[in-house]
């Protein structure tokens, strides 16, 4: 019996080692067969990608030598070819081109793969994927982006994917820039997902340039574009100067000259400055303040210029434009100032000079504490009781406890008393030299005035001048008015206009201020008002200049604790004038 089971114990081992197959009672006398234990793809797998590489790794170690393209092979449509290798467990495929678009495909390990101890793979193994559709790079950004204009000289020209591609593919055959028909010489780069050109040489101005990147262009699975991409640009223009004022070689230029040049295109305001616009009388360079507005640069001399003097202005190249580009040259011009010195305007307001306040037929009203009269008069042509909340020294007009104004100089008008025949007259002259005042500084006298900002007059500095509103209205609303007087202790300056005028804007915070600077004074500043002047009505604010208004003029409101101060005149032809805690400055 017992020989009877030694022989069917050598029976059974003499058929596994015969056939390889897995036994496990004997299995660590014969080892293990092989399997596949996984592939890539899975099998059944969609959308698999066109460079796909197919692998199967084996459950051992497998003879190198029957790893092969008869023991590995890939089926679509027909047999495709490729390349098949093996290390450590994993047998790979790797198809000579691209798998097809939306196709399935069958992989097959057959049984002519074997281990290392010659043990056979059992059955062949199959499995099957499906491809996608191809997914091609495409380019999602540019820059510059097509037909953009204004280019800088210096720009990097580049372009984003949407995929990582196969740097090697981005090269001077797939990336390329021209001007026409010539090939712009650069260098390219390649970070992330964008592929960079910089031109060698700056490019040229007011040029188009047209970039292509080709179909050669490759991911990093080798799949091209599906068509080049083309865009275009075209490239800066160099600033131009287009006018000056004065112009190159004028003669006669005014000594309070703003010295102005205008651009063909706009500018970069940092750039514009006391470095890049400079002022010269020789080598002696001429202090001013240097602006930026629109297309236009401006110096404005911090003194009055020199008469008969040779100017020189220049603006450097270092100015540039939004884009960056910088004039080509440095730009030079002259100018010659007058040979003698201007004449000097002069008003005559007679007798009228005398007075702080004139409310022609009307009267003249105080409604506050705090009104004074500081070296000056008042009249009226009207009756004295039309005079009230004033008096000077013991003569008072109509106070009471809410309503005292101080008056320096003296209270003239019309009887009753206080009012007499004396100082009746006294009025009566005033009004007359008022009126010839007011007409010698109209348009009709004083022709030729400009209009600097539509009729807003705040936030303006004003050289000496007649400015006249074209609209018939003058406001100063949208910050101060400055007069500068650029040293000239004769600077004048007469306002017109045919309407109204309204200094401040509603709100604690609305009043505002006219300004003097660099010697300019308060007598030389007139306003020829058509009908009624409004000044500051929320309270607060420093006026400057004789009024001389048809219709009357209102310092501040009713109510209004806030002083307002005029260094100057407020005289009205036929109506009143109203003020409200105000004090006038006569000078």
């Amino acid at each position: 019996m017992k020989a009877k089971i030694l022989l069917l114990t050598f029976a059974i081992l003499c058929i596994a080692f015969i056939t390889g197959c897995e036994n496990d009672d004997f299995e660590e006398v014969v080892g293990v067969c092989p399997i596949v234990e996984s592939t890539t793809p899975l099998s059944n797998t969609l959308n698999v990608p066109l460079g796909q590489i197919i692998t199967a790794t084996f459950n051992e170690e497998m003879d190198p030598s029957s790893i092969t393209s008869t023991s590995f092979i890939v089926t679509g449509t027909a047999p495709i070819t490729g390349t098949v290798t093996y290390t450590g467990r994993t047998a790979s495929f790797k198809p000579t081109a691209l798998l097809a678009e939306n196709t399935t495909y069958t992989a097959r390990i057959t049984t002519k793969a074997k281990d290392l101890m010659g043990n056979f793979l059992q059955s062949e193994y199959v499995w099957v994927f499906s491809t996608g559709a191809l997914l091609r790079p495409v380019i999602i950004t540019a820059d510059p982006i097509n037909n953009a204009i204004a280019v800088p000289f210096n720009k990097t020209i580049s372009a984003t994917f949407n995929m990582p591609m196969n740097p090697t593919t981005l090269n001077s055959a797939t990336f390329k820039v021209n001007q026409g028909v010539n090939l712009v010489a650069g260098t390219i780069s390649y970070t992330g997902s964008t592929v960079s050109f910089v031109p060698t040489s700056p490019l040229l101005a007011n040029k188009i340039y047209t970039v292509t990147i080709t179909t050669g262009a490759k991911n990093s699975l080798d799949t091209a574009m599906a068509a080049d991409y083309i865009w275009n640009f075209t490239t800066d223009i160099v600033p131009t100067i287009t006018v000056t004022d004065p112009i190159n070689n004028a003669i006669n230029v005014a000594l309070n000259q703003t010295v102005t040049a205008d651009f063909s295109t706009l500018m970069d305001g940092a750039t514009i400055n006391a470095t890049t616009f400079t002022l010269k009388q020789g080598t002696t360079t001429v202090p001013g303040t240097v602006s930026y507005s629109g297309k236009t640069a401006s110096f404005n001399p911090t003194n009055s210029l020199i008469i008969g003097t040779v100017y020189t202005a220049t603006i450097t190249s270092v100015a540039k434009n939004t884009a960056g580009t910088p004039l080509a040259s440095d730009y030079v011009w002259k100018f010659t100032t007058i040979l003698t010195a201007p004449a000097i305007i002069t008003i005559d307001l007679g007798t009228a000079a005398m007075f702080g306040a004139f409310g022609g037929n009307a009267g003249i009203t105080n409604q506050g504490l705090n009104t004074v009269i500081n070296n000056g008069s008042i009249a009226t042509t009207a009756a004295s009781t039309l005079i009230t909340g004033f008096h000077d020294g013991l003569v008072i007009y109509t106070e009471t406890p809410l309503n005292v104004g101080n008056v320096t100089g003296g209270i003239f008008s019309a009887p009753p008393a206080p009012g007499n025949a004396t100082s009746f007259a006294k009025a009566q002259q005033g009004l007359l030299d008022a009126n010839a005042a007011y007409l010698s500084i109209s348009p009709a006298s004083k022709p030729g005035g400009s209009d600097p900002n539509a009729g807003e007059l705040g936030g303006l500095t004003l050289a000496p001048g007649v400015y006249k509103s074209a609209s018939g209205t003058f406001k100063i609303s949208n910050g101060n008015l400055t007069l500068d007087a650029k040293g000239d202790p004769n600077a004048t300056w007469i306002f017109q206009t045919a309407s109204g005028l309204t200094v401040g804007i509603a709100g604690p915070t609305g009043a505002k201020s006219v300004i003097l600077t660099n010697g300019a004074l308060a007598k030389n500043v007139f306003w020829y008002v058509g009908s009624s002047a409004t000044i500051n009505s929320a309270g607060g604010g420093t006026m400057v200049g004789t009024i001389i208004a048809n219709s009357g003029v209102t310092f501040s409101t009713a109510g209004n604790a806030s002083q307002t101060v005029l260094n100057g005149r407020a005289i009205s032809l036929i109506a009143s004038v109203t003020m409200v805690n105000t004090t006038i400055n006569v000078p």
